[in-house]
């Protein structure tokens, strides 16, 4: 049996520059502490570590937290920004190894493609905009993997909840374009939603993570907190294009987290 290659996936720690800063009634940096710890206590190792956005809260001081948490990785460490972020202080901070700004790598097969959907000024919405799905489509003509994997931070498909659909991707006809006419797209995968999403768009599995702090309520029309535990994914990508993956929900966290939130 080949072995898949194995991502671990943590999203939306709004990490600020004092150890003790809260987000919603969440200590958001012992809170990625202790999703990691649970995820290297349940995983044991993988193959790559996906950081996709909003690593900070509008605090660029976060980022030493972002670095003190995985330097010591001895496998890479993809980060992508979120709204939340500051990208050229992250690019700045997280630009060796083990960690690698936006941009794109090979592992086996799989093509991964970290995109930036970064928006300035609109409010918490994103945008690809023409140049970074230029370089997405010329990826993924020209790459001769067999299959690719897709990240970025904001929603491209519609969440149905009201607030949330309204800060999603500006342009997610065009991304999804781009994305629907390459046979080599297995799966987009995303943050910034706070909750769990997995669907599929014909062949294409489409996953959304929940946060490694807060989360939001789904399906509904105002903004709403839900109580459920901090999260992160595991992606299996399988030699013939397959991926299996699944949410870990931090349980061990919940009461601390019904307690900070109460």
């Amino acid at each position: 049996m080949i072995t898949p290659t194995r991502l671990v996936q943590f999203t939306d720690p709004h990490l600020f520059g004092n150890p003790e800063g809260l987000l919603r009634g969440i200590a958001t940096l012992p809170s990625l502490r202790s999703t990691v710890a649970d995820a290297l206590h349940a995983r044991g190792s993988w193959d790559a570590t996906l950081l996709t956005g909003d690593l900070v809260q509008d605090d660029p001081a976060g980022y030493a937290h972002v670095r003190d948490v995985f330097a010591g990785f001895d496998t890479p460490v993809y980060c992508l920004p979120g709204n939340h972020d500051v990208p050229d202080v992250m690019r700045a901070a997280l630009r060796t190894p083990p960690f690698q700004y936006c941009g794109h790598a090979r592992m086996g097969p799989w093509l991964l493609v970290m995109v930036d959907s970064y928006l300035a000024g609109t409010g918490g919405g994103g945008g690809v905009g023409a140049d970074e799905l230029k370089r997405l489509e010329t990826l993924l003509r020209d790459d001769d993997a067999s299959h690719a994997l897709v990240c970025l931070h904001h929603h491209p498909v519609r969440m149905g909840s009201r607030w949330l659909d309204q800060v999603g991707l500006a342009d997610a006809a065009e991304f999804l374009a781009v994305v629907d006419s390459s046979p080599k797209v297995r799966g987009v995968l995303w943050g910034h939603v706070h909750q769990a999403y997995d669907a599929w768009r014909g062949g294409i599995r489409l996953m959304g993570t929940p946060s490694t702090c807060a989360q939001f309520k789904p399906h509904v029309d105002g903004f709403a907190i839900d109580r459920r535990p901090p999260a992160y994914r595991w992606i299996d990508l399988h030699p013939d294009g397959v991926i299996d993956t699944a949410v870990e929900w931090v349980a061990e966290s919940a009461e601390a987290l019904r307690t900070q939130s109460a």
